[in-house]
């Protein structure tokens, strides 16, 4: 690349000059290329170790003049060839313009005006991109794609220099952290060390320090593990690590992982070494946190954070913290945890202002909101700026849901949207009729009673009024948490502190808890900001028939039974209204068990549109993958709940490991939160406090079950005893202060003994919880979960390699070690074809809901590739065409996309089967589907004649050669037509079917039809020249290729005469009209022995012509015809790769029915017209093959696959040692 002129003053220290004239010298750097000793060693690794490759490029041109001692640096290459190109143009456009100068500063000045002007006008085209990376970076992408051969799509997002550790022996060098790849590079003192890692590959990754390796970085695979230390920052690095990883893992969960996040944000100003992928990383993980910290929907974008302090009028003070700021939110977090935490919808904004500032209060904001409340912000360092942002998002936000002086409003409940507000869909019709009935016709309506209070407060508000202890405790309850609303506001804009958390540990009243569950959650902002949604997902979702629906009717009625609001139609329905309309949501979700019991407990304290945000808040944010098909999430936390035993529960860990009780129990406590094992109305204490803890509390309570019961557990002997104890001790935990009636427990009444277990409060059980684990922070849980995601997943995509190959194994040849090689491979082309692009997306490739064997898929381009290395198929240049035949063959449903399964037979044909299945095969591989019409212009044609009666017909003049052909086919359709005749006469015998037969019969059709030979089609003309072609083409590589060039000839010519022989058979000897446009199928040879005298030469001219253009396309040359024997004796100059040559073959040694191949004369090749009536059957083309011993050898010959494999998984080699990488560009310059 042309740089800036820069002044040189040594201009030979540590290089070589390879071409001079009297302007310029072209070096290059010592290290690189042959030669250079132990100074070029010393040289090439200093330049890796110090990354001087990336500021240094191992070739340079120099500007000189006359005899001055200073050069100007004015061209770099990173090869031979791009410094090369920049030498020529020099010598081309500048040195006979240069000799006109007389003055040496005058040639100085246009060398450097000229170099300037060349580099301006390519950084015209560059300026965005400029903008956007810096020159360093680029190098460095540039030169990653070089060393480890990846294409333009593979983006580089940053690279660091650190030492990779092989062995004992540490390789200093550069780590590249691509999107898809992790890679390094080392050079030292000429071994190089090159790596290649796909982020799909990684089974674990984590930080840690040892006495053998010092803080490092474990990346660890199947097969291997890798180490990397001595970096400047361990830390950047291992978490941009763990973002790589986690979105390779969403990658093989779901098809969104493909899918690149184009909204996030940019930085305002370039910073430099940092590219802009790297940026938009950042970006995200700064996202995921603060909606996580938040509870905010997933199109939130932060905007930018500031510290400040906050005047909380409960405390009478500034609390100290940070504010975010973000499209349609207003946040404050304090430093001190749980000290205050606070959520300001940009929709509930009224004023936005700045106070006067002061000593006291330096630099204050005020905001006011739509209920009265205002909020004080102060010690903002760039108060102007903030204001700008706030007031920008507020003219974006959309017109406001909530009117002002509604009392709903004050209250945190959303009212139903005014007419001006349009919802998502307005060309619904209104959803309710005159008198507020429900439209004719529709599922869901406002005056439904489940659309405006929950199932409980429907059954309980004919109950009599309670006086007693139990109720008095209950409006103590509600009297605190409007003391409470009172002091800190009430609605979204709450004030949460150390008190809120308080009084939900002690239980939130049963009139409150719809309202805080939506609050806590952060479902009330989503059910404001789409008003009219789910009433709209209901009329789309009612009445179709999916198996998410299929599942949710099965289910309905398993949903806490046991309860009277589940006991009659009224429950059932709104169940099934909220479930159906999720599943139509969220199809990638659809319905899974444990949602049904989930949400009935939702209804009960919500109306059915509060239910189902809060349940999009569970399954979307709050247990993210805990529903998909594969409960990844739950997996996960499982996991997480194992390590936390172990740290927490060491002795009880082990034993329970040698059970296999943890991984057995922890799956339904977590899907269910306890409301499965564990009373009603104690479980949904622990709902209570999950929606405003998250997940610590649920696993801070399993812990304390097992510590409570860890005595007990510890004298197991037996996976059921230690199930036993924790399900009796779950039955028996109560809620003492419920003012509910009793609600029977069906686990506990399942599994009580005659000795009923001591009662457990569940508000202790909570408290001891706190008490004993409540140190879990959420950052951590969050770490773990990372690193038992890696091994979930990789574990499930175990699990789905086992399973294809036991699917499949039956059916095909391989070995169980084969299959799963070629299922690695075949899945390693289809996620890199996903992320490096592709004819269709990754979603029409990757369907994780659809069977394990169906869900990877390849199209033609990547099976061209896997048909190329693993094939033993190969026909030079031919074999892209081949491949491409075979993938049409294989493609069944026509979609473009074949699976693992289709794939697998189409090699098992090719390695496993014998002559008669190969040689099918290849058959099948020259006739429509596989053959395209492109291919064969006469697929036409022989559709139409294989709808004609082609049943032969008894013709007296047959040669003996036919007469053989007739035998092989006649006896078996005779036998057949024997067994049909007996068969036949026996049913007639048998007037009265009883049932067996019919059941027999209908067996019989279900029974998959097994193709045989007869069931073939037959081959015109043109299909067999494609044929000849590919076996050509096929053997130009085999080492005994002379013969079996000899032998297709032979075959191709008794072919050739058996269809002409067939044609006139078939047309009972009449013969066509005379048409000059129109000429018969010839014979192939040109001296083969004519048994029909009277055939003319100028028939044959035919099928001489088109086998000659046929070789031709296959890139054989052929001889010109030979007259004579003589002739064919002195002609030395034949291609040794026509099908019989004399080169080849001496003259004695052509017997009469050699065949040879030549073109007729150009008065022949008038008539090449193919001939529509011309056709073979596969029975013909077998019996040909087998009279030729090198054919039968060949087809005969079992293929090496494993070989074939263990070359396909070293294109990418983990180390080798050359020289430098410039010996290869010299090398091939030199050749």
């Amino acid at each position: 690349m042309w740089i800036t002129p820069e002044e040189v003053l040594l201009a030979n220290a540590l290089w070589v000059s390879e071409r001079a004239n009297p302007f310029f010298i072209l070096q290059r750097r010592k290290g690189h290329g042959k030669g250079g000793g132990i100074t070029g060693l010393l040289v090439g690794t200093m330049d890796v170790v110090l990354d001087s490759s990336a500021r240094v490029a191992p070739y340079r041109i120099l500007h000189q003049t006359g005899d001055s001692q200073i050069f100007w640096s004015i061209a770099c290459g990173s090869s031979r060839k791009e410094i090369t190109g920049h030498w020529e143009w020099l010598e081309t456009n500048l040195l006979q313009t240069l000799s006109i100068f007389d003055n040496d500063e005058d040639i100085t000045t246009f060398v450097k005006g000229k170099v300037s002007g060349i580099i301006a006008e390519e950084n015209k085209s560059k300026a965005a991109q400029e903008d956007e990376d810096s020159g360093k970076f680029r190098e460095a992408e540039q030169k990653m794609r070089k060393l480890f051969g990846m294409p333009g799509e593979e983006k580089l997002v940053n690279y660091y220099s650190c030492s990779y550790w092989k062995g004992r022996v540490p390789r200093q060098g550069w780590v590249y952290l691509s999107v898809n790849h992790l890679c390094f590079y080392s050079f030292l003192l000429g071994k190089e060390v090159t790596l290649v890692v796909q982020w799909t590959e990684v089974t674990r990754l984590e930080k840690n320090a040892t006495l053998v390796f010092p803080e490092s970085v474990r990346v660890s695979t199947r097969h291997t593990e890798h180490y990397f230390s001595m970096f400047l920052n361990i830390n950047d690095t291992f978490k941009l690590m763990e973002q790589l990883a986690t979105i390779a893992m969403r990658q093989l969960l779901d098809n969104e992982g493909f899918a690149a996040d184009r909204t996030l944000p940019k930085a305002c100003k370039t910073l430099k070494n940092v590219s802009a992928l790297k940026r938009d990383l950042d970006a995200r993980a700064k996202n995921e946190r603060y909606r996580a910290l938040f509870r905010l929907t997933p199109d939130e974008r932060l905007d930018g954070h500031t510290d400040c302090t906050l005047w909380t009028p409960f405390a009478k003070m500034h609390i100290v913290g940070q504010l975010f700021v973000s499209n349609n939110y207003i946040c404050f977090c304090s430093r001190e945890e749980d000290l205050c935490q606070l959520i300001i919808p940009l929709r509930e904004v009224s004023i936005v202002e700045k106070a006067d500032s002061s000593s006291v209060l330096p630099c204050p904001v005020s905001i006011s909101t739509k209920n009265k409340m205002t909020f004080l912000f102060a010690n903002l360092k760039d108060r102007d700026f903030l204001v700008q942002r706030i007031s920008d998002f507020l003219q974006r936000t959309p017109d406001k849901l909530w009117s002002d002086g509604h009392p709903l409003a004050l209250s945190g409940y959303s009212v139903s949207p005014s007419p001006s507000t349009t919802p998502l869909s307005s060309s619904l019709p209104t959803p309710t009729g005159t008198g507020g009935e429900p439209s004719q016709g529709r599922h869901y309506s406002p005056s439904l009673p489940t659309a405006t209070q929950g199932l409980l407060h429907i059954y309980q508000k004919d109950d009599p009024e309670d006086h007693g202890p139990k109720a008095t405790k209950e409006k103590m309850k509600e009297e605190s948490w409007n003391i409470h609303f009172f002091e800190f506001g009430r609605g979204v804009c709450m004030y949460r502190t150390s008190k809120t958390r308080e009084l939900v540990l002690n239980g939130i009243p049963e009139s409150l808890r719809g309202e805080l569950w939506l609050l806590f959650s952060g479902a009330q902002n989503e059910m404001a900001t789409h008003p009219g949604y789910y009433a709209e997902l209901v009329e789309q979702a009612m009445g179709r028939c999916t198996l998410a629906t299929e599942e949710i009717e099965r289910d309905l009625h398993r949903s806490m039974p046991e309860h009277h609001a589940f006991q009659n139609e009224m429950g059932i329905a709104a169940l099934r209204r909220v479930l159906t309309a999720y599943a139509c949501r969220n199809p990638g979700i659809g319905y899974c068990q444990a949602m049904n019991i989930v949400t009935s407990v939702l209804l009960l304290y919500c109306t059915e549109e509060e239910a189902f945000w809060l349940l999009v808040a569970l399954c979307e944010r709050m247990l993210p993958d805990y529903y998909n098909t594969r409960v990844v999430g739950a997996l996960v936390d499982q996991g997480v709940f194992e390590e936390l035993t172990r740290e927490c529960l060491p002795l009880l860990y082990e034993h329970m490991q040698e059970l296999g009780v943890i991984s057995t129990i922890s799956l339904s406590w977590f899907l269910t939160l306890f409301l499965s094992v564990m009373p009603f109305d104690s479980a949904v204490l622990l709902v209570d406090c999950f929606f405003y803890e998250g997940i610590k509390v649920i696993f801070q309570v399993a812990l304390a079950v097992l510590h409570a019961n860890m005595d007990t557990l510890l004298g197991c002997t037996d996976e059921g005893e230690a199930m036993t104890i924790l399900g009796r001790y779950l039955d028996n935990v109560v809620n003492k202060q419920t003012v509910s009636p009793p609600i029977p427990h069906l686990h506990a009444l399942l599994t009580s003994g005659d000795e009923p277990p001591p009662e457990i409060d569940v508000f202790q059980l909570i408290k001891s919880s706190y008490d004993k684990f409540g140190s879990l922070r959420a950052d951590v849980i969050e770490q773990m979960r990372f690193k038992q995601r890696l091994k979930v997943i990789q574990s499930l995509e175990d699990t789905a390699k086992r399973s294809v190959v036991r699917a499949i194994m039956t059916d095909s040849a391989f070995s169980i070690e084969e299959l799963e090689e070629l299922y690695v491979l075949f899945k390693a082309k289809h996620i890199m074809s996903c992320y490096w692009g592709a004819s269709c997306t990754a979603a029409e490739r990757h369907d994780p809901s659809l069977p394990y064997l169906e869900q990877y898929r390849i199209d033609l381009e990547q099976f061209c590739q896997l048909f190329g290395a693993l094939g033993t198929w190969l026909c030079g240049t031919h074999t892209v065409t081949l491949a491409a035949r075979h993938f049409r063959l294989l493609d069944s449903n026509k979609d473009g996309l074949i699976n693992f399964k289709e794939f697998v037979t189409g090699l098992s044909g090719m390695y496993h089967g014998d002559m008669t299945e190969k040689l099918k095969l290849l058959y099948k591989l020259h006739l429509p589907p596989a053959l395209c019409p492109e291919e064969a212009e006469s697929a036409l044609e022989a559709a139409q004649f294989f709808t004609d009666d082609d049943s032969p017909q008894e013709c007296p003049f047959l040669s003996d050669l036919d007469f053989l052909v007739q035998e092989v086919t006649s006896g078996e359709e005779m036998k057949e037509a024997g067994e049909a005749s007996g068969s036949g006469d026996a049913e007639e015998k048998k007037e009265v079917k009883d049932y067996k037969y019919y059941l027999r019969m209908w067996a019989k059709e279900k029974e998959p039809k097994i193709e045989t030979i007869k069931d073939l089609p037959r081959m015109n003309q043109e299909q067999f020249i494609e044929l000849c072609k590919t076996l050509y083409n096929m053997f130009s590589e085999d080492p005994l290729e002379q013969e079996l060039y000899h032998a297709i000839a032979t075959v191709a010519s008794l072919l050739l005469r058996i269809g002409e022989v067939g044609k006139k058979f078939t047309n009972n000897g009449a013969k066509k009209p005379t048409d000059p446009t129109y000429t018969q199928a010839p014979t192939l040879a040109a001296e083969l022995p004519q048994p029909e005298k009277e055939e003319s030469n100028g028939e044959s001219s035919s099928g001489q012509s088109l086998v000659c253009k046929a070789l031709a396309e296959a890139q054989l040359e052929t001889p010109p015809q030979q007259t004579s024997d003589e002739e064919v004796k002195d002609d030395t100059s034949v291609s040794s790769y026509s099908m019989v040559s004399t080169g080849s073959l001496q003259c004695e040694d052509i017997a009469d029915d050699t065949v040879l191949i030549g073109c007729a004369g150009d008065q022949q090749r008038r008539g090449s017209t193919l001939d529509g009536d011309w056709s073979i059957t596969f029975e013909q083309v077998l019996a040909s093959m087998l009279t030729e011993p090198p054919l039968v050898d060949y087809f005969e010959k079992k293929g090496d696959i494993q070989a074939r494999m263990a070359t396909c998984k070293m294109q990418r080699v983990v180390e080798r040692q050359v020289s430098s990488s410039s010996d290869h560009e010299l090398a091939q310059l030199s050749t």
